[in-house]
């Protein structure tokens, strides 16, 4: 069982918060991601997400630059359903104290600008 931090967004704006969230992600290796945009696509084409060249072109609407190693991890493929939340970090190992308090900090500064507000809870 993997440990996951759960986003609940308190928009708007949702969209563009959603994408300030999926740019933290790009750079952040210890983390793959899911979200609301991601989960409609996969359920009208679960194919998608496994192909690099479909992976590379949804982050560069983000805009994000990803390199294509990067594109076979950044997408969870644990199967788990979102729920209440609009957006989850998975952690590939349980995160400490020190790397859920930096998660949280990009964050807030990521959003700062959007003045979008947001939970985040993590759990196993």
């Amino acid at each position: 069982m993997t440990t996951k931090s759960y986003i609940k967004i308190y928009g708007p704006p949702i969209l563009k918060t959603i994408r300030e969230l999926e740019k933290i992600a790009v750079d952040m290796p210890e983390v793959c991601i899911m979200n609301s945009i991601i989960a409609g696509i996969s359920e009208e084409n679960p194919v998608v997400f496994t192909d690099p060249k479909y992976i590379l072109d949804y982050f560069s609407n983000v805009p994000a630059t990803i390199e294509i190693k990067r594109c076979n991890t950044i997408i969870s493929k644990s199967g788990e359903q979102l729920g209440e939340y609009d957006f989850f970090f998975e952690w590939f190992k349980d995160p400490t104290m020190d790397q859920l308090n930096q998660l949280i900090k990009k964050i807030d500064e990521s959003l700062i600008h959007l003045g979008s507000k947001y939970t985040i809870i993590t759990k196993k």
